[in-house]
């Protein structure tokens, strides 16, 4: 469980460098409110010398302005210094929050299979946070209250080596004891960390899925996971605190001996007439002033054991990285693309193959419709044209270039898709439409509503292409927002398009407009067509059928259908929905 140091100081460097000039300023605060800090004691015992000799009035009063007026520099100070590493931390933490999600985004399918989005936003967002005060002041607050320990030491040794001799040992050993305690807490931090990251993933998987738990009846299963994950949560988390608590304790009793000693030799010291009643306080106050630095210490080395687990589940994502590898960026050719599938294999895991020795070339243009049964392996083909999975064997060709080749963002900016499912995000309808693509004019997109069939909806928006849509879509017909995924398209101008069964939960006049705008966007574009129903398949020039992830039938859509022995004509007599159900 322990981490390299390199560690926490290649982070440190990582996200603290860009903010040098900030990271300087909050030093200089820090060191010189240390300053002040070890000269005010020296102040209050001038201040009782003074009075108990019955020195001038004048003096007493200067000594006590002056020590309010560094009083009141020294608390100024340090709000400064609090505001500047509050400031260096937040910046840090949104820093790494920004690489982390990115990192997430790049990574493959398989993890995001395994990893919930309530689970995730945990480990950005609350791991996360809890590194903000090792970002803010976590070097700047150990070093300079080391420094004031070290300065609070010498000035006891030049007033009585004794007491200088009995506190620097204290010191010591109350160091010595905070760093054997620095890793007690880590393992147990960790923990705390994944069971409040399973509790946001339950929680997001069953608010995601409400309607289907209450239609099923499974509130009351639901309710019973729900208290055994929270149950778990509260006896981790209570185990955690403990452990704190535990270094608290020790603390805490470390001081009370530091306050017994220093007063035992202050008041030896000042009955054999060895000190001055003001230097026998002066003792009191240093040996006060080494709480704080210790105290903060501790508080810091506590901050350290919870950034550790912070820090450890950080790094196990930095440390996942995507199977799937940018190509070395060679170009896809323009316009329509051509799609070939050369001996094709692919498994989601090596045990069991969900496509077996596919072929497949579809000609720039050309329409290709792709027949099934559920699981026959229709959509793992257009999850590999994404290249979201590597294929395991074979060739797979986009333009007559290995999609291996390609940079990944080339690659899906070629290739688009509408799905029955259309994500919409709460933001304008322009976002929703260029996917937050700033160089695309409003004049293209204006024109593209025309084409589909969406003037009269965008006309009724009341801030035009400003206006904001709600999160997922509601408030939207199933045919607007499918018509809105059209659009995208549109605007992107892929050379292949891939149709997952788009229409097919729509009414028929809605349907006439989403089949206007197919037979539109397939002009001069290749196309891929995943049906399940007989009209979709119609526009066709070539039909695939697929079984057990083994290409059974394939060939020109004319000839099949005409052709009393092929699949195809049989699903034409009985009905495409029953057969393929």
């Amino acid at each position: 469980m322990k981490i390299p140091l390199r560690q926490y100081w290649k982070l440190l460097v990582n996200y603290l460098k860009p903010q040098w000039k900030q990271v300087l300023l909050m030093s200089v605060l820090l060191l010189t409110s240390i300053g002040l800090q070890l000269a005010n004691p020296q102040i209050l015992r001038y201040f009782l010398d003074t009075a108990l000799s019955k020195g001038s009035l004048d003096k007493m009063i200067w000594a006590g302005l002056l020590f309010l007026g560094l009083a009141v520099i020294t608390q100024a100070l340090g709000l400064w210094a609090t505001y500047t590493s509050q400031n260096v931390g937040w910046s840090a933490t949104n820093a790494l929050r920004n690489d982390l999600a990115a990192h997430c985004m790049r990574l493959d399918m398989p993890f995001h299979n395994t990893h919930t989005p309530g689970v995730l936003i945990e480990r950005i967002d609350g791991d996360v946070t809890a590194l903000a005060n090792f970002f803010s002041e976590f070097v700047i607050r150990v070093l300079g209250n080391f420094i004031l320990l070290v300065g609070v030491l010498i000035l006891l040794f030049l007033e009585d080596w004794r007491v200088g001799l009995a506190l620097t040992l204290f010191s010591i050993f109350a160091i010595y004891v905070m760093n054997r305690l620095r890793d007690m807490a880590v393992p147990r931090s960790k923990i705390e960390r994944e069971a409040n990251a399973t509790l946001y993933g339950f929680l997001e998987e069953r608010m995601a899925g409400m309607e289907d738990l209450r239609a099923n009846g499974g509130r009351s299963y639901t309710m019973r996971r729900f208290f055994s994950i929270m149950r778990d949560f509260f006896f981790k988390t209570r185990r955690a605190y403990m452990m704190y608590t535990l270094l608290w304790t020790i603390i805490n009793g470390l001081f009370t001996f530091g306050y017994v000693l220093t007063l035992g030799l202050g008041a030896y010291l000042y009955v054999a007439g060895v000190v001055s009643l003001g230097t026998a306080y002066l003792f009191f106050q240093y040996t006060e002033m080494m709480r704080t630095p210790l105290e903060q210490m501790t508080r810091q080395i506590q901050d350290l054991q919870k950034a550790s687990a912070g820090i450890l589940r950080v790094q196990e994502l930095f440390n996942m990285q995507p199977q799937v590898r940018d190509g070395a960026g060679k170009a896809l050719p323009s316009g329509p693309l051509s799609v070939e599938f050369d001996r094709v294999s692919f498994g989601y895991n090596r045990e069991e193959l969900i496509l077996d020795d596919v072929n497949l070339r579809l000609e720039p243009g050309k329409v290709l419709g792709l027949l099934g049964r559920t699981g026959s392996g229709k959509t793992t083909i257009s999850r590999l044209l994404f290249r979201l999975y590597d294929i395991q064997q074979g060739q797979l060709k986009l333009g007559d270039v290995s999609i291996a080749d390609t940079h990944l963002a080339d690659l899906r900016r070629r290739v688009g898709m509408v799905t029955q499912e259309v994500q919409l995000f709460h933001a304008s309808v322009r976002d929703n439409l260029t996917f937050f693509d700033g160089s695309i004019e409003d004049g293209r997109t204006l024109e593209v509503l025309r084409e589909i069939g969406l003037w009269e909806w965008y006309q009724a928006l009341p801030e035009g292409l400003d206006s904001l849509l709600p999160a997922g879509g509601s408030g939207l017909s199933a045919g607007e927002a499918q018509l809105l995924a059209f659009a995208r398209l549109f605007l992107e101008n892929p050379g292949l398009v891939v149709l997952d069964e788009a229409s097919s939960r729509l009414d028929p006049a809605t349907e006439r407009l989403i089949e206007n705008a197919v037979d539109k966007l397939l002009q001069n574009r290749t196309g891929l067509i995943i049906a399940h129903r007989l009209a979709t398949v119609q526009r066709a020039d070539d039909i695939m059928i697929l079984e057990n992830g083994r290409v059974v039938e394939y060939g020109p859509r004319v000839l099949l259908a005409a052709d009393p022995n092929s699949r195809f004509y049989h699903l034409l007599q009985v009905g495409l929905e029953e057969t393929l159900v």
